[in-house]
């Protein structure tokens, strides 16, 4: 993330973005997180997903919107908060979802 370093966004729990089958999924990063709803579009040719996320940070109620698009292997994007920050982000595929 380039908006945060990686003490901030790895502090509660390994940073993470999972996605579900039916156009839901959730993330977290620092003490930011948020249930998702996304669509599947095309950016630039890519396959790519557009989203709203509903959550909070640090127990205060919080949304935003978003986009990623698979990348050489990576799932690529960037992440707003509604009326605040954002930051583009970069993730790894992992076998499991961090506990």
């Amino acid at each position: 993330m380039d908006a945060y370093d990686a003490d901030y966004f790895d502090m509660e729990v390994p940073a993470y973005i999972a996605l579900e089958r039916g156009q839901r999924g959730e993330f977290q990063f620092g003490a930011v997180s948020g249930t998702i709803d996304y669509r599947r579009v095309k950016r630039d040719g890519a396959i790519a997903i557009e989203f709203t996320w509903d959550g909070q940070d640090e127990m205060d109620p919080m949304t935003g919107r978003g986009w990623a698009a698979l990348t050489d292997g990576q799932l690529a994007g960037r992440i707003f908060t509604h009326q605040g920050d954002d930051s583009s982000f970069v993730a790894r595929r992992l076998r499991s979802r961090p506990e």
